[in-house]
Parts: structure tokens; sequence; C-alpha cells
């Protein structure tokens, strides 16, 4: 029987509109750390994201090649990093060439690598030498990305907002000088010549005072007007989003889109710490996820749908520092939820726990933070490192489609249409 490809237009419009309703990809990362000797491994960890979860991309900080090998064909996004040692050689175009060659065309495109991090929080940690080098070594990478052919994956280098001479109220929003014009206006305008994003680290956790914290935990709140704008804010995050907005439009860069890099709350911490546990925790990143979710954007920036990778996927058990700095994590290292935020799909058949075992451990030795396959500079324990941030925050100083959930309706719907088919002919 000769079907005609007109009747086959009706069912994919319904089809395709279906999914524009019913399965709307939102941009909803975390960052995977390793910095522990109980973690499932990186094949494990892909399979859970991948059927589990609505989670559609991760950010990891090295180049860990076992884990960029266990999302290849998942269609999970993956961010790698560069280590901060390594910056200051991969200004040559020669060695960033060699760069490429040996870290990113062997498991492109099998694996969605999104970006490259040129180094984490270089402006905040990165000696003298490395910090010149930032904007010239993410130069040399994407014209090696270019050379390979590869113009799909976009640089850039997260920063801490140690970056801010100023942040409260928003419109006051300024880079620190000598970084402004220096380091931050040259590196805006490659990123927005390579259509490339600016990352930043935001943290009202480290912003708390017991005076502000439905401030901090996107709970009700007066709020408060800003003079500069009139524009009305209650909560910390759209504040500092927007300080770090204004900063870059007095350099003539407002267009440039933002990432948010890391953001979250600890859920367990020392008992000294009463802003520390599980219910601040589910507000915060709950509240990350209406954001990334809801298209809302800031006073600033309304209808923006941020990029947004929250602090962590795992509890991290031989982090440094305080108790909370090891408890970041959305999920154990069984995949057990430590509190529910909606990441989890809950069609999804349950995954057996995970028990431990030495050939489990992703990277060569125990805590190096999965950074097995990079070269130096950083371990992912400093990379990761929350605890030693003083920053004072709000001072004037495409991809995967909620996994096993959207392929059943598409055989679902597919069905359907061919029955429609069939009934119509």
């Amino acid at each position: 029987m000769k079907m005609s490809s007109h009747y086959f237009s009706p069912c994919l419009v319904v089809l395709l509109t279906f999914f524009q309703i019913m399965v709307p990809v939102y941009p909803i990362g975390v960052n995977y750390g390793t910095t522990a000797d109980n973690l499932p491994s990186p094949t494990e960890v892909a399979q859970f994201l991948r059927e589990n979860t609505i989670i559609d991309r991760i950010k990891i900080f090295d180049m860990n090649t076992d884990i960029i090998k266990a999302f290849a064909n998942t269609g999970i996004y993956v961010t790698v990093t560069v280590p901060n040692g390594d910056i200051p050689s991969l200004k040559e175009q020669a060695n960033a060439e060699k760069w490429v060659r040996e870290n990113i065309k062997p498991y492109y495109p099998d694996t969605k690598i999104r970006y490259i991090a040129v180094g984490n929080e270089i402006l905040h940690w990165g000696t003298p030498d490395i910090i010149d080098s930032l904007v010239p070594a993410m130069v040399t990478i994407h014209k090696a990305l270019v050379k390979a052919g590869i113009s799909d994956i976009k640089v850039t280098t997260p920063h801490s907002l140690g970056i801010m001479l100023s942040s409260d109220p928003p419109s006051s929003g300024a880079f620190r000088p000598g970084w402004d014009v220096g380091i931050i206006k040259p590196m805006l305008a490659f990123l927005k010549e390579s259509n490339s994003a600016f990352m930043v680290n935001p943290y009202p956790y480290f912003g708390y005072s017991p005076g502000n914290d439905s401030f901090c935990l996107f709970r009700p709140n007066p709020g408060f007007v800003d003079e500069g704008t009139g524009k009305k804010y209650d909560n910390m995050f759209d504040s500092l989003m927007d300080a770090i907005y204004m900063a870059m439009k007095k350099l003539g860069y407002g267009d440039v889109p933002i990432v948010v890099g890391e953001t979250g709350w600890p859920s367990l911490g020392e008992p000294w710490l009463t802003w520390v546990n599980t219910d601040n925790a589910k507000s915060y990143n709950g509240g990350m996820i209406n954001k990334s979710t809801s298209k809302v954007g800031t006073p600033l920036m309304p209808g923006k749908n941020f990029e947004i990778y929250i602090f962590a996927l795992f509890n991290e058990n031989q982090k440094s520092g305080s108790l909370a700095e090891r408890n970041f994590g959305l999920f154990t290292p069984e995949f057990a939820e430590v509190y529910d935020i909606g990441v989890v799909n809950r069609t999804a058949p349950k995954r057996r726990p995970h028990v431990q075992s030495p050939a489990d451990s992703p990277s060569g030795t125990v805590g190096s933070g999965g950074s097995s396959g990079s070269s130096g500079g950083q371990t992912g324990d400093e990379s990761q490192s929350k605890a030693d941030d003083k920053t004072h925050y709000g001072s004037s100083g495409g991809g995967h489609a909620y996994g096993s959930v959207a392929e059943a309706w598409v055989y679902v719907v597919s069905a359907l249409c061919v029955l429609a088919t069939y009934f119509v002919l």
C-alpha cells in the first residue's frame, strides 16, 4: 500500500508540538567532582544521569579521560577544564594545536564537549604568569579548534566573584581596577567574537548572614529597590548576576551571555554552621532549578534562560576543609538523593545500590580529584575548594532530553501517528 507523504504531515506537526509542550529542553547542569574514594565509576554515573535524571550537562575540573569517554553517545554535554598549570604553555599556537589533537579530537564528537574551561578561577588563585597567559591561551586554543575543523566547542574560563570591585547595589557593579581593562575587557571581546560565554561562580552561600537568610534562599522577603535602576530584588542570586551584567556593560560587552559555572549550598556541616542544613540546600538549589527552567531571568536581564551548573553532583568524602565542603552533593555515592529538587526521573527503573571496589576509582590514585590524564596545575581538590574563598558577595567591596521518559513518548506518539495514518488510508 502506497502512503502519500501528505498523510504524515499532521502526525509530524502533532509530534513536534507535543515535544515543544511536554518535553522542553532546559539547561540543567552539575559539577562532577571526584575527590572521594567511594564514588561509582564514570560509566555508572553516565548511565545514571542519562536514564534516571533530567540533568543534561556536566562540568568536570580536569581532563579525566575516563569520564570523557564514559559520556560518549549519551547526549549529555561535557565541559572539560584545562589544569591551571598548563595555561602558560598553551599560549603558544603549536602547543595549543597539539593539546587539541591529544585531548579533544580523540573523543569528539562522540562525547558532546560543550566548553573548554581554561583553568578555574584564575584571577582569584593564579600566579602572575598564569594570569597574564590566560587570555592568550584562550585565543590559541580557539584557533586550534577552528584549524581542527571544530566549530561547536566554545572556550571560556570560570571566575569567582573576587573579580568584582563592587556588587551592592547591582547598579554599582564593576570589575576590579587593573583586571577590568587589562584582562577582562579583552577576554570579553574574544568571547563575543567567538560566540562563547562569560562563566562566573556566584555563591550566595558565602554572602549569608543571619538577617538575610530568606534573601539568599529564594524565600519570601521584602527585598530592596536599587535606586540606580529602580529595579526590585528579592534574592541574592539575581542581585549578583545583575551586578556582573552591569560590570560587563560598563566595558561595552553587556551582550555577551553569562553562564553560571558553579553555585550551590551544602546540606551538612559543623554544628555551629546553623545555616548549613538539608532544608536550606533544598531551598537554594531548588531555586536554581526554577531559575534554569523558568526563563524569568533577572530584573536587568528579563527572559534570560541561564545555563547553570550546580555544585555538586556527589558528596565528596576526601575534600579538605570543613564538613560542609564535603557535603555540597545532590546525591550520595549510592545514587540516593540527598534531597528532592526535581532532577530525578521518577518513572525510570530504580538502580541497584553501588558497591565500591578498587576498580571503581575513576582515577589512578585515590583522592586525585579525578585528574588522571591531566598534566599538572591545580589538583581537583584545590580547584573545587570553597572553604578558603573569602569573597564577601553582596558587599561594596540542546542536549539530552529527559532520558527514558522522552524516549517512551517517542514510541507512543509515533505509534499513534502510524495508526492514524492507517485509518486515514
